[in-house]
């Protein structure tokens, strides 16, 4: 996909992060922009930035964890513009601690957006998108934590392994299909983009009722740290985004030093060896949890 200006974005989790970047990319490119995020105030912050810049934009208060609520945000995405070019399935949020302390609400909330968010994006835009029949492209924001399986990590690093396999059976179901669709797997180390507080947006009914473990704890700490210490900004991920966009690039892998990493886990897996520790290339990175 070359031609940006006059053609419609779609962008979740647009209200901070790397949506509200993709969001500001898009409208300085001349694209209409439909925004969603399941955050009333960032998402008309972000909606009044970008009417103040030019831009024509449709916000939506989504969660995409429900089908029903993207499915709307779609139906009027192609009433008002027409045609959906680009589809930024980007939404995300994230939690931590032992894989037998995650409580099922952990599990429901985070696989129910950053995993179903994804499938609700491809369900009610793709087909739609196939009988454009012009260029379009799909970026689904998964993580390089889709790549490696870090400790205390287990639900979110289930939600973004689901996310680049998806992203991969659907590159090749496009492929085979002759589709003139492009797909981006964002795959992104840490970045100050806010993910850390993702417990702001937790739906009541999806809170734990008891006190954080101290794994829990300790998790959130290093989720802190590592995301307000990250050298790489959220507006140079979106710029090199939109580069993989107009090279039709799959695997957009924003830290490439942590490929080391990666390349071990295939290490293991290919000599059927136990699990190397994710972060045996950043010695400064310890972790432990005292079970009392």
């Amino acid at each position: 996909m070359q031609e940006f200006a006059g053609k419609t974005a779609v962008i979740t989790g647009a209200g901070s992060g790397f949506g509200r970047e993709f969001a500001r990319i898009g409208a300085s490119l001349g694209m209409n922009l439909v925004l969603a995020d399941v955050q009333a105030d960032a998402l008309e912050a972000t909606a009044q930035e970008l009417r103040a810049a030019g831009a024509n934009v449709l916000a939506h208060k989504v969660d995409v964890s429900k089908a029903d609520q993207v499915q709307a945000m779609a139906d009027d995405a192609f009433k008002t513009f027409g045609a959906v070019h680009l589809l930024f399935n980007n939404a995300g949020v994230a939690t931590g601690g032992l894989a037998w302390e995650q409580s099922l609400a952990d599990w429901e909330w985070v696989m129910g957006v950053n995993l179903m968010g994804v499938v609700h994006g491809i369900h009610s835009f793709v087909p739609r998108m196939l009988k454009q029949g012009d260029r379009c492209h799909i970026v689904n924001t998964a993580s390089v934590a889709g790549l490696l399986s870090a400790q205390t990590m287990a639900v979110y690093n289930a939600s973004k392994h689901g996310v680049v396999t998806i992203s991969e059976a659907l590159f090749h179901d496009l492929r085979v299909t002759n589709a003139n669709i492009g797909v981006t797997v964002l795959c992104p180390a840490f970045v100050p983009t806010g993910i850390h507080q993702s417990e702001r947006n937790r739906p009541a009914d999806l809170h734990n009722a008891t006190e954080p473990t101290e794994s829990m704890k300790a998790a959130q700490a290093a989720s802190d740290k590592a995301v307000t210490s990250g050298k790489i900004s959220a507006a140079q991920v979106a710029q090199m985004t939109f580069d993989a966009i107009r090279e039709n690039r799959f695997y957009l892998v924003t830290h490439p030093k942590i490929l080391k990493s990666v390349e071990l886990r295939m290490q293991d897996i290919l000599l059927q060896r136990n699990p190397s520790d994710p972060f045996s290339y950043k010695k400064d990175v310890t972790f432990s949890v005292s079970q009392g």
